[in-house]
């Protein structure tokens, strides 16, 4: 699975884990749905995983509780590093620099913090071209 897939599989994991929480303290009966590598991989470039009348997957939501639960302040929305921590990812410059390769980097990849700003954004757009519900400002 490709970097991006495994990204975008543990958000919507932590969606369908959310939802099936919903759903049981409705009270519907049924099993909870798996939490990771469940979703088809991503390649990370004009991949659509969401189902017609699928809703959105709340990508703020779901890291402001992962930021909660995590019990520290976090600056994912503006950092890499931070967003693939908070999902329990690797985050090592080896990490991201295959990240960048995957997602077309064609820049210095030794200016990681150029790098970084570029990937950042890249993920946030490529998780909304795949469903995701990303704020305007982090596309920008």
């Amino acid at each position: 699975m490709s970097i991006f897939g495994k990204i975008w599989s543990k958000i919507k994991g932590h969606a369908q884990a959310a939802k099936s929480g919903e759903a049981r303290g409705a009270g519907t009966a049924g099993s909870p749905m798996p939490t990771g590598g469940s979703s088809a991989p991503m390649s990370g470039v004009n991949a659509s995983s969401s189902g017609a009348g699928s809703p959105p997957v709340d990508v703020e939501a779901i890291m402001m509780d992962l930021e909660s639960k995590s019990g520290h302040k976090s600056n994912w929305r503006v950092s890499i590093v931070d967003l693939m921590s908070l999902l329990g990812m690797e985050n090592s410059l080896s990490e991201r620099k295959a990240l960048a390769t995957e997602l077309g980097y064609t820049g210095d990849m030794n200016d990681s913090a150029s790098m970084n700003m570029w990937l950042h954004k890249q993920v946030m757009t490529q998780m909304a071209a795949n469903g995701g519900k990303v704020p305007a400002n982090m596309l920008d």
